[in-house]
């Protein structure tokens, strides 16, 4: 039960993973700009700090998401090379957890043991990881490569947006396509996000714009107060 559990809660978080790193390529860069702009900052300034914040901040996620992957990786491998080595030890046992993990899942003890042995007899290891620790498939060596890409991408594509505006609108409404833009982006990705991953698209809406919002606000703040 606790592994089903936590299977679909990880899948939810991979499928949204992507709005989170492009909200926060949006809000990260957007906030900044406030930031710059609350201390009067000028055209030149804004645009740089822009273009630098989707640079470093682009590698930041994708060296994040890529060491966050590997290390997850890394444990279902080991995890992998403990359970083999349990099952080329002794084999009996193995089977004898597995019929009891099917009997606690409803079924009969006759059935269980069926469906451990089949199970057994086509993959003993992966019945074992998907069982005990809801492992249906184990990561591919490419896998952190390619996340830490993913993330790297939508955390640009997001930043890309307040950085377009800086550089495409005129001084005197700047600040304010800026606001516009953010919240229609966090608000689309928001929505999409929690319809892929089948979550609350209300809950969800309100911890994104008020993160966003906030950020931008307390950034505006700080560079009107301190510069």
């Amino acid at each position: 039960m606790a592994a089903s559990w936590w299977r679909r809660a990880l899948s939810s978080i991979r499928e949204t993973s992507w709005a989170v790193d492009a909200n926060d390529g949006i809000i990260s860069t957007a906030g900044l700009l406030q930031g710059f702009a609350g201390a009067g900052a000028g055209d030149r300034l804004l645009l740089f700090t822009a273009v630098a914040t989707l640079i470093a901040g682009g590698i930041s996620a994708g060296g994040a998401k890529w060491a966050e992957v590997a290390a997850e990786r890394e444990e279902e491998q080991r995890i992998a090379d403990e359970e083999q080595h349990q099952l080329e030890a002794d084999p009996q046992h193995e089977l004898e957890e597995l019929v009891a993990h099917w009997q606690e899942q409803g079924l009969a003890p006759d059935l269980a043991k069926q469906v451990a042995e089949q199970l057994t007899a086509h993959n003993a290891l992966g019945a074992q990881l998907d069982a005990e620790y809801g492992i249906e498939e184990l990561m591919p060596r490419t896998a952190p490569v390619l996340a830490g890409l993913k993330a790297m991408i939508a955390f640009m594509i997001g930043s890309a947006i307040p950085l377009t505006i800086t550089f495409v609108a005129p001084v005197s409404i700047e600040g304010t396509a800026i606001l516009i833009a953010v919240v229609i982006s966090l608000v689309l990705t928001s929505l999409v996000a929690a319809a892929v991953g089948r979550l609350s698209a209300r809950r969800m809406l309100v911890r994104t714009l008020v993160v966003g919002l906030g950020t931008m606000g307390v950034s505006y703040i700080a560079g009107l107060v301190f510069f």
